[in-house]
């Protein structure tokens, strides 16, 4: 079991390092696409795609003022925008009343393809 045990924990710091790696890539590639004016383009045998998304984020205190129920809030727990979305469907919420709560932000997604 130690063996499973250090393998796991090696292969944890191996993850974490392989995801910072990922994301110095995925900036310095999200930047190159920025200066190029573009948001696909060919790099060799890579076709390289980003994608700019709007999230929305929530903030908790002005959510739960926002809520014509507090009970809603116990559905909610925590903010969860799919739980939200949910809400939204069944009527019981409306997009007017957390819109105060919400906040968008801008993401650019990366996707990258081998010809």
């Amino acid at each position: 079991m130690e063996e499973k045990v250090q393998t796991y924990f090696e292969l944890k710091q191996q993850q974490k390092n392989i995801e910072q790696q990922l994301s110095v890539l995925r900036d310095e590639i999200v930047a190159y696409c920025a200066e190029q004016g573009v948001y696909e383009t060919q790099v060799g045998n890579y076709t390289v795609k980003t994608v700019l998304q709007q999230r929305k984020e929530y903030d908790d205190q002005k959510l739960y003022a926002a809520l014509p129920d507090p009970d809603i809030w116990r559905l909610l727990s925590k903010v969860d925008s799919h739980k939200l979305k949910s809400l939204i469907k069944l009527n019981i919420l409306s997009e007017e009343q957390i819109n105060p709560a919400c906040t968008l932000k801008q993401v650019t997604l990366l996707q990258v393809d081998k010809l």
